[in-house]
């Protein structure tokens, strides 16, 4: 199975997720939501892949990854529409919910990569799946925030169904020759099983914490925009940098393994990430806040691989799927519960105060990864 079929999957369902993210939360703004109703939209997207993404890994080991992906793409296109034939705020609701089953496509996709790779092309393979969803991460917002301007939100999520279409057309074409978990290698076991494998609790630690910042930063920084009066291009254009940082120090993951210890890359890509958030709300000037967004962007872009081999590496013989879909289950509560709480204290104490917390958070993520690189660092001097 060609890698770059894997990576088109990858680029669809990621470039409709995102558009979809921002074009729901400006719908939602024009329907003169606050901050709280906008927290407990996003929190939506979380629902379905915290329940589903286990399960989807789980039957992408013992049978393959054709099936999920197809019910992923199909519930998410389904949720695209739903907005433009029934337009209000429930409906944004309902799309938020099932547009958030493209994230749990992540799973089976992150799983198919380490199958189709040797040990000497996995690093490699890895961090081309982390360009194609930072291309459809970079590409998103732009085609979001262009179409809300053009056509407006609800015509934008019917184009944005389009994508999910393509996609559907590729499984149902040639999802057949997917591979499958070598039968070998198919392993037995409880979840607490792999939960016990100490570096595991680590990676899906870390990797809840940064996701933590960067889906705030996704949901409530087009809030900010809105106030001070930046039109939906423009919001999307600022998004479109930090995806694009993404993107660029991607590139550069392989060097910079080559220099620092896979934690204290982590550390920085924290701090640099809890500098950018805790600034990001005194400035009004677009040119700042692509600045700002950009910083953000080369630490979380850093951050995700990274974390994403490690738990690769680390998870037991023919349960890779199942261990990343159990990362991506506490990603997605942290997902759940982290934009209501942040959406209550920006509707409470501002928008300001919502940004400094969710910075120590990530700050805390930083000190968190740290240790763990001093005692690697201890263990390999001779």
């Amino acid at each position: 199975m060609s890698i770059l079929y894997v990576l088109t999957l990858t680029a669809l369902s990621g470039t409709a997720v995102r558009a979809g993210n921002m074009v729901l939360v400006l719908y939602a703004l024009k329907l003169g939501s606050s901050a709280f109703v906008i927290g407990l939209l996003g929190a939506m997207f979380a629902v379905l892949p915290m329940l589903f993404s286990m399960p989807a890994g789980k039957l992408s080991d013992r049978y393959g990854s054709r099936a999920p992906l197809l019910v992923c793409v199909a519930g998410s296109g389904l949720g695209l529409l739903v907005p433009w034939a029934f337009p209000g705020i429930g409906a944004m609701f309902i799309a938020a919910i099932l547009i958030g089953l493209s994230l749990a496509m992540v799973v089976p996709l992150q799983n198919l990569i380490g199958l189709i790779s040797t040990p000497d092309t996995r690093a490699r393979n890895f961090a081309n799946f982390s360009l194609g969803m930072g291309s459809a991460n970079l590409i998103g917002p732009l085609i979001g925030g262009f179409f809300v301007d053009l056509a407006g939100p609800a015509t934008t999520c019917l184009y944005l169904s389009l994508l999910n279409v393509v996609a559907i057309v590729m499984l149902l074409g040639w999802g057949r020759r997917l591979p499958h978990t070598r039968a070998e290698a198919k392993a037995r076991g409880s979840v607490y099983a792999i939960l016990k494998i100490g570096d595991v609790r680590r990676a899906i630690a870390t990797s809840s914490l940064i996701n933590v910042g960067r889906d705030l930063y996704q949901f409530y920084f087009p809030v900010y925009a809105h106030s001070i009066g930046l039109s939906a291009s423009l919001i999307g254009i600022v998004q479109a940098a930090n995806f694009g940082a993404e993107l660029t120090v991607r590139f550069f993951i392989p060097g910079l393994l080559k220099k620092f210890k896979e934690e204290a890359l982590l550390a920085y890509s924290f701090f640099i990430g809890a500098a950018s958030l805790v600034l990001m709300p005194f400035f009004q000037s677009v040119y700042v806040l692509i600045v700002l967004s950009f910083a953000l962007g080369l630490g979380m872009g850093c951050g995700q691989p990274i974390i994403t081999m490690l738990m690769y590496s680390y998870s037991p013989a023919g349960r890779t799927g199942e261990a990343l879909g159990l990362r991506m289950s506490f990603i997605h509560l942290t997902k759940l519960v982290g934009p209501v709480v942040f959406g209550a204290i920006g509707s409470a104490l501002g928008l300001a105060v919502m940004f400094g917390v969710n910075a120590a958070v990530m700050a805390g993520g930083g000190i968190l990864s740290r240790p763990r690189a001093r005692r690697r660092s201890s263990e390999t001097t001779p």
